[in-house]
């Protein structure tokens, strides 16, 4: 299975200015690769019907589910206490640096930057530090990215990918958002190979 890179986009349907599987539907037609199903507090029934919604306008293949369940999918993003489910064939997991690590096929790394979505959260790792911090492990870097500037960063430190949730799901204009920081990255990591 690929692992996960390029813009990865994070749900939040309480902070997203319109609906919310139209909301990623503009960040994927604005070059999103991957999509995170968060939203864990909806009962079962609802998250997997918004599953199935977003499975119509994601990529096949790249909607990961945060959580051990991954609604009729193939690839699940785990918390740090979360068990890993058998017979997943992708897995990631949020990291900080101080859990454990096995058998994940990347991880997040966050904050890479101060974030509005949790204030206070950090201290803030910084684009070089996170990469050193991951090691060999694939990481894509959360928190704080809603900036051209910021994504290139990440991509220079070597990131596989952005991890976004604010900056798309706030936008007015989530299209034109997911296209600046896709492709700021891109091009950066196009420079960085």
């Amino acid at each position: 299975m690929v692992t996960p890179g390029g813009l990865v986009v994070l749900t939040d349907r309480r902070s997203a200015a319109g609906p919310l599987v139209e909301t990623i539907a503009a960040a994927v037609r604005g070059g999103a690769a991957w999509i995170v199903l968060r939203d864990r507090d909806l009962p079962r029934d609802q998250r997997l019907d918004l599953a199935g919604q977003l499975r119509k306008v994601v990529p096949a293949g790249r909607l990961i589910v945060a959580g051990p369940d991954p609604l009729g999918g193939d690839a699940v993003h785990l918390a740090a206490a979360d068990p890993r489910p058998a017979g997943i064939p992708l897995v990631g997991r949020s990291w900080h640096g101080t859990e454990p690590l096995s058998e994940v096929d990347y991880v997040t790394l966050s904050p890479i930057y101060p974030t509005s979505t949790k204030p206070g959260y950090g201290p803030a790792l910084g684009a070089g530090p996170a990469a050193r911090l991951a090691g060999t492990v694939p990481w894509l870097a959360l928190g704080g990215i809603d900036s051209a500037t910021r994504a290139a960063e990440c991509a220079q430190a070597g990131a596989a990918g952005i991890a976004v949730l604010g900056a798309i799901m706030r936008a007015a204009d989530p299209e034109r958002v997911a296209q600046v920081l896709s492709g700021a990255f891109a091009a950066a990591q196009g420079v960085r190979a």
